[in-house]
This record gives structure tokens, sequence and C-alpha cells, in this order.
């Protein structure tokens, strides 16, 4: 059984990682909405840098066995199916 500190420790770093991916959303939101489209190169380099960073937070998580490999997955995911929500909407306008 794991320790409170351990819990705590687990929660607090699974909640700072979908801070971080909340973060990346508003980020491209914003360069959506004010800078450029999603064709542009910069749009790209933005959010490919943007996602590896978060990827390797993740990993670094699951190496500490703060957070598992599906909880980290399940962050990229939602935040990738998110992103595909504001590029169609942006594409649709």
């Amino acid at each position: 059984m794991l320790s409170d500190v351990a819990v705590d420790h687990r929660e607090k770093a699974y909640a700072l990682l979908k801070a971080d991916a909340d973060k990346i959303l508003r980020l491209i939101k914003v360069q959506m909405d004010n800078l450029t489209m999603p064709q542009c190169p910069l749009y790209e380099e933005v959010l490919d840098t943007q996602m590896f960073g978060l990827s390797r937070e993740i990993h670094f998580a699951v190496r500490l066995h703060l957070i598992s490999e599906e909880e980290g997955k399940t962050i990229l995911d939602n935040l990738e199916k998110q992103l595909n929500v504001l590029h169609e909407a942006a594409q649709n306008s």
C-alpha cells in the first residue's frame, strides 16, 4: 500500500502534467485565433515542440513511478483530441 506522501506526490505529478497539457491547449488556441493557421510551419513547429516537451515530462514521471504509463497516455490522447477539435473548428470558420 502506498503511503499518504506517495499518494500526494502521485496526485501532484498528475495535476502538474494535466496543467501543462492545458497550457499547451491554451497556447495553440491563442495562436490559431490570433496568429497563424494550422497549415503554417510556425504553428506546426510550436505544436511539435510543446507536445515533445510534454511527452518527455510524462516519460520522466512514469520512470519515477509518479504516474502510470496509461495515465500519461491518457493525458496525451486527451490533449490530441482537444487539439483536433480546435483544428477542425479553425478549418470550418
